[in-house]
């Protein structure tokens, strides 16, 4: 079974002129059987498919909840959580890496670096972090082993990475355009209908295989070395956003109730994970 790993849509990145149906439309016509919708400290592009397209249309097609998480000190993070498990604080930027995944392992969830040997303050292995704390990356559940949007040179070294630490390589297509969307994708052994059931293929350390093709037309390839500007305008705008939202996630920590109702969630393995942590 093939998902597209790593996706953002119009109505939930303000970067992405994609909508979700019209990604999930050209992801059919290439042969993926799914996406995992991971747009920036959100999950508003999952929940406008699960408002107005689930059920409808699309329902031999599987949208799956996921999120990139900007770190304080880490980069971009991938985190996938069960169904039912939507936790605000996950739409608040700015948790350092270390509470980070201890949070998303206690709620049964498993998460992994994007593109971890990319851009400056946006990668794992570009960050101060990194240089003093590698151990950090044995934490991770997964490694984005192939990003259609990163050079040939950060796909290999994220490649090594992954053998190194023993983890998963995933693969997706980080497209923000129509004509990327689809050009990398993560082929899984078993069917997958829910996050649980990807979460676990994950975490058994099922034979998966990371695919694609690098997109050439990204705005880093246009602008060349002016896109040194935008990489440092991120630095200021996600320091800038984890100090303003540093007293609603301190809130969130201690109030935050995982369980959503509407997506009900297997609850003996809840309870085994957070045994575990």
């Amino acid at each position: 079974m093939k998902i597209d790993m790593h996706c953002h849509v119009k109505e939930g990145s303000i970067d992405s002129k994609v909508p979700i149906e019209e990604y999930i439309t050209r992801l059919k016509e290439k042969g993926i059987d799914g996406m995992l919708v991971t747009d920036h400290d959100t999950y508003n592009g999952y929940r406008y498919w699960k408002r107005f397209i689930k059920g409808k249309e699309h329902q031999d097609f599987v949208v799956l909840k996921g999120v990139e998480y900007d770190t304080r000190d880490a980069g971009h993070i991938l985190i996938i959580m069960p169904q039912g498990v939507k936790m605000k604080l996950l739409e608040l930027r700015g948790l350092p890496l270390s509470l980070l995944i201890d949070f998303v392992h206690y709620h049964g969830g498993i998460c992994g670096p994007a593109h971890p040997c990319g851009e400056k303050y946006m990668s794992f292995t570009n960050t101060k972090l990194w240089q003093k704390s590698p151990e950090l990356l044995g934490k991770f559940d997964f490694i984005e082993t192939f990003n259609a949007c990163e050079s040939s040179a950060s796909n290999a070294g994220a490649r090594l990475l992954a053998e190194k630490y023993g983890k998963a390589g995933i693969g997706g297509s980080d497209a923000h355009k129509p004509d990327c969307a689809g050009l990398a994708y993560t082929e899984f052994p078993n069917p997958i209908k829910t996050e649980l059931d990807l979460i676990m293929q994950i975490r058994n350390k099922e034979p998966i295989l990371a695919e694609g093709q690098c997109y050439t037309k990204t705005t880093k390839d246009k602008i060349g070395k002016a896109n040194k500007l935008l990489v440092y305008s991120f630095w200021f705008y996600n320091r800038g956003g984890a100090l303003l939202r540093m007293h609603s996630r301190k809130n969130k920590i201690q109030a935050e109730q995982p369980i959503d109702p509407i997506d009900p969630i297997e609850i003996p393995y809840l309870k085994k994970i957070k045994r575990k942590h």
